[in-house]
């Protein structure tokens, strides 16, 4: 095939002397003006006199901080699939389908094609940001392979379109790309996810792969299948994929997963690259090392407002945007977009490592607050918790939920359960009981809430481990319908019903 990659870092040395001059503040209020702009005659800029708006403050004092259900019911639903210079000029061609990870009800996303040019540009910035980091790079000498959902897409009506947001990617690659894209279509249509990967991992064996991006733990059970084909080779991507550059992954935290891609990536020369895509845009790509913050895409049609977690549900929350960001504070993301959404919360939460340029981690959901006894644990305590209780047992862990164990006629304190699949062997009792102390300790030491309610075990039990066996999660998953692609597996389950079908998984 024709090695694109020359072309490729022509463009990338005109974009990266673009990034090393930007201005974040100065390109996030010239993206609102545009965007406002172009919205100013659907019904939404109407009713918020759009043409009016002529600064942030402005904006922020006639538009309210949305919600995906406000939203819907107000604006998207009454003419719902046909949306008409509803919120974004023109009809809404696509619909993302974006399923709730703690209720599992699905959201029907819009997708104009504005959004997918930008996101394009933004998927083209992560190349950008690896050829810095490799300049010697031949990363299109061979094919991505993009581990996601099924890429058939429903008519709803006619020439409106629902899917995964990976399905509308494909439907709108032009020709000449899809030669660097595996899998090929009428694999990537396959809606069976078990049948799916099946099939793209017996015909990925004869590509040479140069990309790989999915989110960690779906990869990490392809790879599995894919190891298996051929128990006479090593297990480790090199000998697959011996010409290997990247790995891109998202869609959860990294940290628990990082020490079994290490151990995967042993004699490659590939490298890591975490991204912070979402169905309702392109956030933030890294473009330093693992772990150092990803860089907020100022400058491709989207605005982006940061208000104070603990602020969130109050009545008039503060709304910070890049010029007024601190470092250290746990935010949750709101984000005004080419697809028409206004100021609208993403239920992502995140903490800013830099501000020039401005740089990110993502630390959780805003639902994902375990506070069942007055506890506050962010997504953050626990993912920092569990990481620092694997490594203490030397284990790694495939995938796991927390959820809470309400007091009973037998106990008069309720608890936290951690229900846990390892990829390496169930660890003993021993090692159970090291686990969950080292989770205790690390909670007790970053949150004083639980420290005061762990305290000689007022008001809360010891934490609690169950250990399931390796494809659990993914049975789980699939009796849900989410299995595979862009599904994630909840980390902090607060609905109850949904966390005591994962206890009683699978039904007896």
């Amino acid at each position: 095939m024709i090695d694109g990659t020359p072309l490729l870092k022509m463009f990338a040395r005109r974009r990266q002397a673009a990034l090393d001059r930007e201005d974040a503040t100065a390109a996030q209020e010239q993206q609102l003006r545009k965007l406002l702009a172009r919205a100013a005659r659907t019904k939404f800029g109407r009713d918020h006199s759009f043409s009016e708006i002529g600064s942030v403050a402005d904006f922020q004092a006639r538009v309210k901080l949305w919600r995906y259900e406000d939203m819907w019911s107000e604006y998207w639903l009454p003419s719902f699939p046909k949306l008409v210079n509803c919120t974004w000029p023109g009809t809404m061609p696509y619909f993302a389908l974006s399923s709730g990870t703690t209720s599992g009800t699905t959201k029907y996303i819009p997708c104009s094609d504005d959004m997918n040019s930008a996101n394009a540009r933004a998927a083209r910035d992560v190349l950008v940001h690896h050829i810095r980091n490799r300049p010697n790079t031949r990363i299109l000498g061979g094919k991505n392979f993009m581990l996601g959902g099924s890429t058939d897409l429903t008519e709803l009506t006619e020439g409106i379109f629902a899917g995964d947001l990976s399905g509308i990617v494909a439907a709108r690659l032009p020709a000449w790309a899809r030669g660097f894209i595996y899998p090929p279509q009428e694999l990537a249509l396959i809606a069976d996810w078990e049948k799916k990967i099946k099939a793209i991992s017996r015909g990925v064996l004869k590509e040479d792969i140069r990309n790989i991006a999915g989110t960690p733990s779906w990869l990490l059970i392809f790879f599995e299948r894919l190891f298996a084909l051929d128990p006479n080779r090593e297990p480790l991507l090199h000998a697959y994929f011996p010409n290997l550059e990247l790995i891109t992954h998202g869609g959860v935290n990294f940290a628990p997963y990082r020490p079994q891609f290490e151990a995967l990536l042993k004699g490659s020369h590939a490298e890591t690259r975490e991204v912070y895509a979402a169905s309702e845009g392109f956030i933030a790509a890294a473009d330093r090392g693992p772990g150092e913050g990803m860089r907020l895409v100022a400058d491709n049609q989207l605005f982006f407002e940061f208000i104070p977690l603990e602020e969130l549900d109050s009545k008039n929350p503060t709304r910070h945007w890049v010029k007024t960001i601190e470092l250290g504070v746990d935010y949750a993301i709101a984000v005004t977009s080419c697809a028409g959404l206004f100021a609208y919360i993403l239920g992502d939460t995140v903490k800013f490592v830099d501000r020039t340029p401005p740089r990110l981690l993502v630390t959780g959901r805003t639902s994902y607050y375990l506070s069942s006894f007055g506890e506050h644990l962010t997504g953050e305590d626990i993912e920092v918790a569990v990481g620092a209780a694997t490594a203490a047992i030397g284990a790694q862990v495939t995938d796991y939920s927390v959820g809470s164990i309400f007091p009973d006629s037998e106990n008069s304190r309720g608890r936290h359960l951690y229900i846990v699949e390892f990829s390496t062997p169930p660890p003993d009792e021993a090692q159970s009981k090291r686990f969950l102390t080292t989770i205790d300790a690390i909670l007790s030491d970053r949150n004083d809430d639980y420290r005061a309610h762990r305290s000689g075990g007022f008001g809360l039990d010891p934490p609690q481990l169950n250990a399931v066996p390796r494809g659990t999660f993914a049975a789980w998953m699939k009796s849900r319908g989410q299995l595979g692609g862009q599904h994630k597996v909840p980390r902090i389950i607060a609905n109850q019903a949904l966390f005591d079908s994962l206890r009683k998984f699978p039904p007896r």
